[in-house]
Parts: structure tokens; sequence; C-alpha cells
């Protein structure tokens, strides 16, 4: 089984193991989102009608957005789906913008294996210290590590991607 799809596969929705994760994990942060706008409107309308909202509204949107952030990233990588500026770059060779390219998703691996110690870090100081929220005590630092790993998927999809950028080069 692959571990990386191809250009062509990498472009749509499939694309080996990593792709199909990366898929899922974004269907995931999306059925995140639904619901948590579905609880918002909930929340609102029973302002509107009862005085009474959604307990602790907020604090649910704060995690599950954060969630759903890090649920979006490696999908976003894999498909080449992040903002870039090629405004000094545009008449650069084709060779050059794909070294460059690989350079760069190798500086995202780096960041987001970063990003994912540091995540780490902090779920294993919420936890140990059992920090939650404040209106309806949510243990936070399960939801620290669950971007940590999600951070540290990331990483492998940023450097897959430089690999395979690398390879189609030669």
């Amino acid at each position: 089984m692959s571990l990386e799809g191809t250009e062509d596969e990498a472009a749509g929705w499939s694309g080996g193991v990593i792709g199909r994760m990366a898929r899922a994990l974004a269907v995931a942060g999306g059925a995140l989102m639904l619901a948590t706008a579905i609880m918002v409107v909930v929340s609102v309308v029973s302002r509107w009608l009862f005085k009474a909202g959604v307990k602790g509204d907020f604090e649910m949107v704060q995690i599950a957005t954060a969630v759903a952030v890090f649920a979006f990233l490696p999908l976003c990588q894999w498909r080449r789906g992040n903002v870039f500026v090629d405004t000094f770059t545009l008449r650069a060779p084709a060779w050059f913008n794909r070294n460059l390219d690989t350079l760069w998703d190798l500086v995202y691996a780096g960041f987001a294996a970063l990003i994912a110690w540091r995540l780490a870090l902090g779920a294993i100081d919420a936890i140990s210290s059992r920090t939650s929220s404040m209106v309806l005590a949510i243990p936070t630092g399960w939801a620290i590590l669950l971007t940590a790993v999600m951070a540290a998927f990331l990483a492998v999809v940023a450097a897959v991607t430089a690999i395979r950028r690398y390879r189609s080069a030669s």
C-alpha cells in the first residue's frame, strides 16, 4: 500500500493512505463544525425565545473550532491548497519554482513538528493539572492533545508533499 499518491491523485480526493487519512480528518472536522454551527443556532434561538441559551456554548465553540482547524490543515497541504504569493518567482524557471516549493514544504513540516511538540507538552501539563473550562468544566488537555496529534500528522503530510515534489523535479 502506497503512502503517497501521484500528483493527479493529490489534486483530487484520493492519494494513498496519507491522502485518505487527510480527507477523513477533514470530513470529521467539517462534521464537528456543522455540529457546532447547529449548537450555536439552537443557543441563539433559545436565547431569543426563552431568554436562556445553551450553557457554555462559547467554550464548546472555542474547543471545536481549534480542533476543526487542525483537522483541515493536512488535506489543505496534501491538495496544495495553501495560499502562496508568486510575485518574485512568476518569471522564474519551472525547476526553480519546484525546488522552492519543496523547500517551503520542508519548512512547513518543521514548523508543524515544532507546533506539535509544544502542543503535546501543553497537553501533558493541562491533563496533569486537570485544567478545565470555566463553565462546563470540560477537560481542555485532551483537546490540546488531539490538536498535537493532528499537527504531527500535518508535519508528515508536509514532508511527504516535499518528497513528492522533489521526486517530480528529478
